[in-house]
């Protein structure tokens, strides 16, 4: 009898993983069946915790803070790029200010790091100083509603060429009074002229070197530099005056503006102080760019095109070749990283104004780009405008390896008057009909900061 009842038990047993095998086998082709759900883009938000930076920064504990704004922006950096980007894993407080030291100590530049993190309820500034302790100050009267109508003002007044001098150092000064002023002091007493700024959102397309303290541009003061994060930075250093220049742009587009300067804005880059070479309409192509780099690793790569920091996903930002656009997030399959360039230069691009997702990839141009730093401007200049800061940078680019210094140096040239279109030996003769209104841009005009204030270095300043 039990033998009896063991064969049933043993048969129902069979029997029942039998059909559940078919029923398996059925719910998989099922599963198989139904169609992906469409992976949705979700834009990133900020990392960070305010109540945790607060609480962090209320005990002093300033090193905690930092590796928190460190690893949630780099977070942010990396869900907005959708890569995991490469870090170089420098982001405690100590060893931050002792790499500034020997940077410094190298290049002859005394550097600071300012971490800008904006709230609801206050800013928090914090100051990384060589071989120094760290220095925190709250300012809680600049929220970041505040903020942002500070930031917009600014940018309307000085992209308007027309704004009077007043209007803009007025406007420029109340940013100062938040970003800047509060750690004025420790700077001048530690005597630092090169400042890397690295700043939360609402703040990283301020145009810094018009910023000023009512009578004095904050440029006149510092050579600046903004990063995305200190441990996104390719800290190599090379003398960028031993490489040569690959410079490739477009005077004519399809369904852009022309740029007819940019053939002048070549051959003025190549044929004075830098060797190099230049791709000109038809020859800028992505092709023409990964042949010509592997023949020579041009360590400076120019485009003299249009190009777009939009609001939205990373994939709506774009660099415009002869015969496609480039997306941001493709910028990867230019092979700038191998071997690295030391400078991307966009010298017509534009970025939208208050968007965080256009500010991200703006302030991540250099290292989604795979080149150390890149040289970008926020706003589009006039053509001539772009002329004549471009030639100013490579001049002094080649007389001072640092980059940061280089674009400082050809940004106070055009503030103080040196620097006019007109007469220019290296342009008359060489202009057509279509430069025209180059001859309109005399020394004056160029020194309004519409300019030269939008052009940013990003990344690497050294």
């Amino acid at each position: 009898m039990n033998k009896r009842r063991l064969n049933l038990l043993a048969l129902s047993t069979l029997s029942l993983f039998i059909i559940g095998l078919d029923l398996l086998k059925f719910s998989q082709a099922e599963i198989k069946a139904v169609p992906p759900i469409e992976k949705q883009i979700k834009l990133p938000v900020s990392r960070l915790r305010p109540d945790i930076i607060k609480r962090l920064l209320d005990r002093e504990d300033i090193n905690s803070a930092v590796i928190h704004i460190e690893r949630g922006w780099k977070q942010q950096y990396d869900e907005y790029m959708q890569v995991k980007l490469p870090s170089n894993q420098v982001i405690e407080v100590n060893k931050i200010s002792q790499t500034l030291k020997n940077i410094n100590q190298r290049v002859g530049k005394k550097s600071a790091l300012i971490y800008a993190v904006p709230t609801a309820d206050q800013l928090d500034l914090i100051l990384v100083l060589p071989d120094k302790p760290p220095i925190h100050k709250r300012i809680p009267e600049a929220k970041k509603e505040v903020l942002t109508n500070l930031v917009t003002k600014f940018r309307n007044d000085v992209t308007n060429p027309s704004s009077s001098r007043k209007r803009y150092l007025a406007s420029g000064k109340k940013i100062y009074d938040f970003l800047v002023a509060p750690l004025a002091s420790e700077l001048k007493s530690q005597g630092i002229n090169n400042l890397l700024f690295c700043l939360g959102g609402g703040l990283r397309t301020v145009p810094l070197a018009a910023i000023s303290d009512g009578k004095t541009f904050l440029i006149e003061k510092y050579s600046l530099t903004i990063i995305p994060a200190f441990s996104l930075l390719d800290l190599q250093l090379t003398n960028i005056t031993k490489t040569q220049v690959l410079a490739m742009g477009a005077s004519k587009f399809q369904s852009l503006e022309p740029l007819p300067a940019v053939p002048l804005e070549l051959s003025n880059i190549v044929n004075n102080n830098w060797k190099g070479k230049s791709l000109l309409n038809q020859d800028f192509t992505l092709k023409n760019l990964k042949k010509e780099r592997a023949k020579y690793p041009f360590g400076i790569v120019h485009f003299a095109t249009h190009a777009e920091f939009a609001q939205g996903s990373v994939d709506k930002s774009y660099i415009q070749f002869w015969d496609k656009k480039i997306r941001l997030d493709e910028l990867k399959s230019l092979g700038l990283n191998n071997p690295p360039v030391e400078l991307l230069v966009l010298s017509a691009c534009r970025t939208a104004l208050g968007d965080p997702q256009a500010e991200l990839g703006f302030a991540g141009l250099a290292v989604q780009s795979g080149a150390k730093a890149a040289l970008a401007s926020l706003w589009e200049v006039s053509d001539g405008g772009t002329l004549a800061l471009m030639l100013q940078f490579y001049d002094k680019l080649k007389a001072n390896p640092v980059k940061s210094e280089a674009i400082r140096k050809a940004q106070i040239d055009m503030l103080k008057e040196r620097v006019s279109l007109e007469d220019n030996p290296r342009i008359r003769g060489a202009a057509s009909s279509e430069l025209h209104e180059l001859d309109e841009l005399d020394e004056d005009e160029l020194s309004h900061p519409y300019y030269w204030a939008g052009f940013t270095l990003i990344g690497n300043p050294w």
